[in-house]
Parts: structure tokens; C-alpha cells; sequence
């Protein structure tokens, strides 16, 4: 299925729709990335026609290229077609490979790391080449902002779907928060430097700079989904045993 050239938050918010549909027909996990990127895409939007951001039609253009970077992976994947390290590993993750089963959490990680890590530095690089990239910090730190409030948010709706999450917090004093919240702050600040890199650099060297990203990002990837140790994989074990399975019932409780 070929990607159109999207324009607008509108048209992304039609592609995720189909995404969410398409996942959630087939029972993958990979619906639960895609609806809490929709629902983030969607706060954009709002955020967009309330003025939250300096330059609505600049984020608007910015929100499209960094969303058609995800979208045009998903369809990639589907139809054997080459995709970023990253984003295999995330995707190849709810086919159940070597007879592993991620949670609920691990599966929004995994999409959270490839997108935010990856795409949004090189979306934020491309909106805003050269000089101009000082320009969009603000506006690049307010999405990041409403993505912190957003998956506050999800976090308590996932735990109707995965009731003994809360034994990440028992071995980890809130490790899972810390997990999320970090990781996000982190990502931010990778993806911001990595921006600056890629808004200066010289046309040859972006894509050489864009594969080594891919590499370090994709094995960040493979720690989320098998981390070390001996109790932490015990415990997702006992998580994953009382989560809810059926897709479209994890969907609806993260709708609220």
C-alpha cells in the first residue's frame, strides 16, 4: 500500500485511523502504538488551533513529516520492503519472535523509542534546515510537553488493561515511571541534539550520520524488549500472564 504525500494533521489522523483499524481486525499489538500516537497527533492538532506553538503552519508542516515517517514505515514493513533498524525490531516484536510475548507497556516503548529517537530529529532537521533549527526549539520542547501529559495519562488506563504493572513499581521503586519519564526526557534531548546535527550537516554525510542513529537507537529496542537480569523478565512474565489479550478490549480501555 503505497503512502500518499500527505498535506495536513487531518490527513495523518485518516492514515492512523486505518492503521488502527487494519491492527485491531488482526488482533497485533501494534494498535496500542498507533492509537496513543493518533491520540497524541490528535492533542497537536488542538494544540495547533489554540495557538499553543509560534508557528502553527511551520508545526503543522513539522507534525505531518515526522507522522508520514511512521506511517510509511508501518506500510514498508508489511510488504517486505527495507525500514529502519529500529523500527523492524519494533514491528517484528508483535509477531511473537522466538516465542516471546512483549507486554502492553514494552509494545508502547518500542514505538515511543523508534519514533521519538529516530523520526523526530530527522522530521524536526528537515522542517527547519541550517540555521533556522533555533527557531523551532520552543515549539519542538511544547510537543514534547503535551507527549509527557498525554502518556500520564495513558499509563493509568494501561493499568486497567495490565493490573500487575504495578510490580515494576515493587521492584523498581516506580522504575516504571522513572522507565517512561526518563526515557522520554532522554529521547527528547537525543533527538534535539541529533536535529542540530542533521540541520547543519553537509547533504553526503545525513544519511551516514541517520544509520549510525538507526543502530544505537535499534539496540536501545532490543533492551526494552528482552531486558537483563533474572527477576525483571520473571516479573513481565507474571504481568503478561494477567494482562488482557484481546486487542480490541486493550484498545477500549485505553480509549477510557
Amino acid at each position: 500500500m503505497p503512502v500518499r504525500n500527505l498535506q495536513s494533521i487531518d490527513e495523518v489522523l485518516e492514515e492512523l485511523d486505518d492503521i488502527i483499524e487494519t491492527t485491531v481486525e488482526e488482533g497485533s499489538p501494534l494498535a496500542i502504538f498507533a492509537f496513543v500516537y493518533r491520540r497524541t497527533t490528535a492533542r497537536i492538532a488542538e494544540g495547533i488551533a489554540e495557538d499553543t506553538f509560534e508557528d502553527p503552519d511551520r508545526m503543522e508542516r513539522f507534525d505531518v513529516d515526522f507522522a508520514a515517517k511512521y506511517i510509511r514505515a508501518f506500510w514498508r514493513y508489511r510488504h517486505d520492503k527495507p525500514v529502519p533498524f529500529v523500527w523492524r525490531t519494533a514491528f517484528h516484536a508483535a509477531e511473537d519472535p522466538e516465542g516471546r510475548k512483549p507486554i502492553i507497556l514494552q509494545h508502547l516503548l518500542l514505538g515511543m523509542n523508534a519514533h521519538i529517537n529516530l523520526d523526530l530529529g530527522i522530521a524536526a532537521a528537515e522542517t527547519a534546515p541550517g540555521g533556522q533549527i533555533q527557531t523551532l526549539k520552543k515549539d519542538f520542547m511544547t510537543v514534547n510537553n503535551l507527549l509527557e501529559e498525554l502518556i500520564d495519562e495513558m499509563q493509568e488506563r494501561i493499568f486497567r488493561a495490565s493490573p500487575l504493572l504495578f510490580l515494576l513499581d515493587w521492584i523498581g521503586k516506580r522504575s516504571d515511571e522513572k522507565m517512561i519519564n526518563f526515557s522520554l526526557r532522554r529521547a527528547r534531548d537525543f533527538a534535539w541534539g541529533a536535529a542540530v546535527t542533521l540541520a547543519h550537516a553537509d547533504e553526503e554525510d545525513k544519511d551516514h550520520i541517520i544509520r549510525e542513529m538507526d543502530e544505537q537507537i535499534a539496540r536501545v529496542a532490543r533492551k526494552v524488549l528482552a531486558p537483563p537480569g533474572f527477576l525483571l523478565p520473571k516479573v513481565l512474565g507474571l504481568i503478561r500472564m494477567f494482562e488482557d489479550k484481546d486487542i480490541r478490549v486493550i484498545i477500549e480501555k485505553l480509549r477510557g
